[in-house]
Formats: structure tokens, sequence, C-alpha cells
């Protein structure tokens, strides 16, 4: 099985080619070049592996929360390849990307929302695949949902962000944190593969990005 997957919803941009496990993959710091940046990685990745969009099994993409720009251009990209060469396709929500690829077993995964709030879930391991404890939101840290008890590893940039009230909101439950991870295409392909494999995947039409927040600015009296 071959899976075309990447990732726009942060300020990197990452692209993977997975082949029955092994990975092609490119991955730089975009700032906001995700749209010169994303089909010629696309390009790199399948030229590196020898093979061809027709040669896919499915297309897989980050499809949020995350930056408002990033997502359209990935969910864009992912339904014109897509509808091109008449594949299926898998959208991979991004919290549960950081939690694939945390390497921990309980997992609390915030993105940076801005607007000081974070995108929030929280996954526990459950054999192979992944449970969701805590549902994906939008909350100021100090009011992020507490899961169960016991030890959670925190990931993702609201960590960076909001490290010290996310820190206090969760107390000991806290066995380690990784402020620096960002979600990443292969780990996108990776949790994409069972769905193509059991033919979950979707029509490309039905290819729509996951905001959760439905506006990116306050307003002057919100300020």
């Amino acid at each position: 099985m071959k899976i075309l997957a990447f990732d726009t919803s942060t300020e990197y941009c990452s692209v993977a080619l997975w082949a029955d496990g092994a990975v092609t993959v490119r991955e730089v710091h975009a700032g906001q070049r995700h749209s010169t940046l994303l089909l010629p990685m696309v390009e790199e990745v399948l030229g590196e592996a020898g093979t061809t969009l027709t040669a896919l099994d499915g297309i897989a993409y980050g499809s949020g929360p995350g930056s408002f720009t990033g997502l359209r251009i990935g969910c864009g990209v992912a339904q014109g390849l897509a509808l091109g060469v008449d594949l299926p396709v898998a959208g991979v929500c991004t919290l549960l990307a950081l939690a694939q690829g945390s390497g921990a077993q309980r997992v609390i995964a915030c993105l940076d929302a801005r607007m000081g709030e974070v995108y929030h879930a929280a996954y526990q391991r459950d054999g192979q695949d992944w449970r969701e404890v805590c549902e994906p939101g939008l909350y100021a840290p100090s009011a992020a949902p507490l899961p169960e008890s016991g030890d959670w590893a925190g990931c993702g940039s609201g960590f960076a962000a909001y490290g010290d009230a996310l820190k206090a909101r969760y107390g000991a439950m806290l066995n380690s944190v990784l402020p620096d991870f960002y979600p990443c295409a292969t780990n996108i392909a990776a949790l994409a593969a069972p769905r193509f494999a059991s033919g979950a995947g979707m029509d490309a039409a039905l290819v729509a990005p996951l905001y959760i927040r439905n506006k990116v600015a306050l307003k002057t009296s919100e300020r």
C-alpha cells in the first residue's frame, strides 16, 4: 500500500510517501510559504520513491485544527490531487497526529490557537489504536479539560506558548512535556493507513478542514 500524506496546519510543511511502512519524507519550516512549497515537495517525495500519483492507494492530509490558511491549502491540494487521479482521501486530526508521534501511551495534545487559547484533545493508546478521552476543542489554557487521573505526556506548541498555565492546570498529571512537537506527515500517513486498508477512505469531494474556531481575530471591542 502506498499513501501520500502531508500537513500544512502549522508553520511547518511536511510531506511523506508511506509504502508498506517505509517512509520517504520532506519537512521544512515554511512560515507562510506552504502554497509555494507543498507541490514541489510532493514531486520530490514521489520522485525519490520512484512512484507516481496514479500508483497510490490514497492521499491523507492534516485536517486541523491549526492555521486557517494552512488548512485551506492542505485541503485544496489533497482534493485537487485526488480528483485528478480518482483516489480516496483521509483527513487526520492534527491533535491525534501529535499523539501518534509522541511515543507516549496517554497524551494531552495542545496546539497554540493564538488569542490566548489552545486547540486541545486527550488520547489514550488502546492496542494499535487510540481512544479519544477528550474530544478536540478550543480552550483558555487555565480551563483546558481534565482527563482521568494518571500519568500524561503533554505535547505540542500550546505547551510552548502557554506552558506555565497548562502545567499549573495539570500539575502532577504531566510526567513529560514536548513543547516543540508539531503534527507531521509521517504520523498522518501511519494513522490513515488502516483506514485505506479497510476501504474507509472518503470521496475527494468531501474534503473539508476542521477549524474548531469560527474566527481568526478579535474585534476592537473584544480586545
